[in-house]
């Protein structure tokens, strides 16, 4: 994989290395079918009414509107467009991130989406290409999408770096590829499902990439 001035080497890595790896509870497989997206679409509301219910007064939806109260910022208000709009886009309220003092949502558009971390004190809004998955040491985070049946969405990784005030991005790099599920085998080190579109149908393998020198 290709960056500005360097290769990143991706390497084969054992499946029950991978399985042995945590995931975090926010990052889910995207569905393979149809039949799973229109099922997934249809769980939204309920499932977000779970996670409301243990956020705490600071994150509350009132109709198609999502409040969001950060500490030193004036009320965020985010508010849902229809699903028959092409500008359609709603907002799902998934986590808080106390590591990194965030809050975790994702935001569903007429056709794909993205993720947003929007910061519990500034509510500064940071975009992602994917759910972000934090290092041990909770330095950095990495995402990693997969899209080579749709093309909705952007496939490949982002890096990130949380030794400021706010997340920054330090690489980005889209792929012919998709990377499903990043897992960091140490600081530097993730392993990852990469999945491949062949003959009209996708392919996966689990690898290695060492995305910190």
């Amino acid at each position: 994989m290709q960056l500005s001035g360097r290769v990143l080497r991706i390497y084969p890595a054992a499946r029950p290395v991978y399985e042995r790896l945590s995931s975090p509870a926010w990052v889910v497989a995207k569905p393979v079918s149809s039949e799973e997206e229109e099922d997934s679409f249809l769980d939204f509301a309920a499932e977000e009414r779970q996670r409301l219910a243990q956020a705490g007064p600071r994150v509350v939806r009132v109709g198609r509107t999502l409040h969001l109260r950060p500490g030193k910022a004036p009320e965020l208000r985010l508010a849902n467009r229809p699903a028959d709009d092409e500008r359609h886009i709603a907002y799902e309220y998934v986590a808080a991130l106390p590591e990194i003092r965030q809050w975790l949502l994702s935001v569903h558009l007429y056709e794909g989406g993205y993720f947003l971390l929007v910061d519990q004190r500034t509510g500064r809004r940071t975009q992602l290409m994917a759910a972000p998955v934090i290092a041990p040491d909770g330095r950095h985070f990495v995402c990693g999408n997969s899209d080579v049946l749709a093309h909705f969405e952007p496939s490949g990784l982002q890096l990130w770096s949380l030794d400021e005030a706010a997340p920054r991005l330090l690489w980005e790099r889209q792929t012919d590829w998709g990377c499903t599920q990043p897992r960091w085998l140490d600081n530097r080190t993730i392993l990852f499902e990469q999945d491949f579109f062949d003959k009209g149908d996708v392919d996966t393998r689990v690898v290695r990439l060492q995305v910190l020198p």
